[in-house]
């Protein structure tokens, strides 16, 4: 059942992404009057499609089949993308019967270099328009809930946090000149910067600044770990009790919510761990709160440092709620779509850089629908925001200057506009060659990785 789940999550993901990207293509083509024989999600061997000539139809169209200006929308066998079969295009299907022929007007090859260029980046600016609109829909119709403090509860030890000189107590004021009111604040002006952030803070009554090094919040995020820094009002809440483990022989259940462990105040999920697994075979007093009632027992951790639950975190303290107009919405969509660009393309530079492992950063076909299963289970607007993400992700992988891909085309078409001269079709297609054994040496790379992670 879950690998259903994991597979329709990842179907709809996908179908998405690539229906909007291919679209893009599809309506630029015929915006600037250029005739497209194919509109297929999915690459491979035709399974089912519709045209005005053949109607709808299992299997491959005839051998002689002719669009004439009409479309074959299919559905091919393998669900890994999509494409837009433009006339007069060398493209992945390496089709170059048309080359010793006169250009014809509805042909790609005939068109200017700016209708070139926007039909060739128009599935990109599609994914960003998608983003934008899933970002700015849900600050319209959810507007924005953050949580109102900048105090912090908890710094984990050995943490990025820790490491660039945050402490237990500490209350963030500002970020680069600019004040904070909200834990989202702090986080985005902290961990969105590949860069030193001047950050002035609250300390035992005494005001102070200091220099913090954003890459290594940077860092930490990108290789899904955490930054270290925990908010104040939190509280660390047992979900699931293994009733013949430590934690179960002493009574506690799920819903409870701890208040110390060896006399330490519990605040927060790391601090909870930290404490259970350094007290091996330890026994320790725990307290806890189960509805009005203060309830306590002696636990002692396994030899593994473990009780037998499982925890959660909940925010309690102080929540702040924003509602946004239309414009304001767009706006805001727009700003998310701009930090997510900033956050991968940083992720990109610091991949080159040695700073970020290639490995921990490249996610395929199973981290995404793992992923997809993760955020549709926490809700509708977090599988949404995911969706958002994997738009930008899509639309900037696209446009970069690789073969196969649509900022490899657009290379070529920018060439052929300066130098006012088409490039031979010999050396598209192999240009196009490189571009797909790349594409499916990353493919079989990615797809190993997400199979060994």
């Amino acid at each position: 059942m879950e690998i259903l789940e994991k597979v329709l999550y990842f179907g709809i993901v996908i179908g998405v992404l690539v229906t909007i990207h291919e679209l893009g293509h599809f309506l630029a083509a015929r915006l600037t009057g250029t005739r497209a024989d194919v509109f297929s999600l999915g690459m491979g061997s035709r399974v089912f499609g519709w045209n005005k000539i053949t109607g709808f139809t299992f299997g491959k169209l005839p051998e002689d089949w002719e669009g004439n200006g009409h479309t074959d929308y299919r559905l091919s066998v393998f669900p890994i993308g999509g494409y837009v079969k433009i006339v007069g295009m060398v493209d992945e299907s390496m089709d170059n019967d048309f080359v010793d022929k006169p250009a014809e007007p509805w042909e790609f090859r005939s068109k200017n270099s700016l209708q070139k260029a926007f039909m060739i980046s128009a599935g990109v600016i599609m994914n960003f328009l998608l983003a934008i609109l899933i970002f700015g829909g849900i600050a319209f119709f959810e507007g924005k809930t953050a949580a109102g403090t900048t105090s912090i509860a908890y710094v984990e030890p050995g943490s990025p946090a820790e490491e660039v000189g945050f402490k237990n107590s500490d209350k963030i004021l500002a970020i680069d000149g600019k004040k904070v009111n909200t834990w989202d604040e702090v986080m985005s002006g902290l961990a969105l910067k590949n860069s030193v952030s001047r950050v002035e803070i609250e300390r035992e009554g005494m005001t102070q600044s200091m220099n913090v090094s954003g890459s290594k919040f940077f860092k930490a995020l990108t290789n899904q770990q955490s930054v270290g820094l925990n908010p104040s009002g939190t509280n660390t809440v047992i979900q699931i009790v293994e009733t013949l483990r430590p934690a179960g022989k002493a009574g506690l259940k799920a819903g409870d919510t701890i208040i110390s462990i060896n006399n330490q105040p519990v605040l927060t999920n790391a601090q909870f761990m930290n404490i259970v697994s350094n007290n091996k075979e330890t026994a320790m007093p725990f307290e806890w709160k189960r509805g009005g009632r203060t309830m306590q027992a002696t636990i002692a951790p396994d030899k593994t440092g473990k009780i037998g639950v499982q925890i959660g975190q909940a925010y309690t303290g102080p929540v702040l709620k924003t509602s946004f107009g239309f414009f304001e919405s767009i706006k805001i969509g727009w700003d998310q779509m701009i930090n997510s660009i900033k956050l991968l393309v940083g992720n990109i530079i610091m991949i080159f850089q040695g700073t970020v492992s290639f490995k921990a950063s490249m996610g395929g076909p199973v981290m995404i629908a793992k992923m997809a299963t993760q955020t549709a289970e926490l809700g509708v607007t977090t599988f949404l925001s995911f969706m958002a993400m994997l738009s930008v992700t899509l639309a900037v992988m696209n446009i970069l200057p690789l073969p196969a891909l649509d900022g490899g085309h657009l290379v070529f078409i920018i060439l052929e506009g300066v130098f006012r001269r088409e490039i031979p079709a010999k050396i598209k297609i192999g240009f196009q060659q490189v571009g797909v054994f790349m594409l499916l040496a990353l493919m079989v790379f990615v797809m190993y990785n997400d199979l060994t992670r």
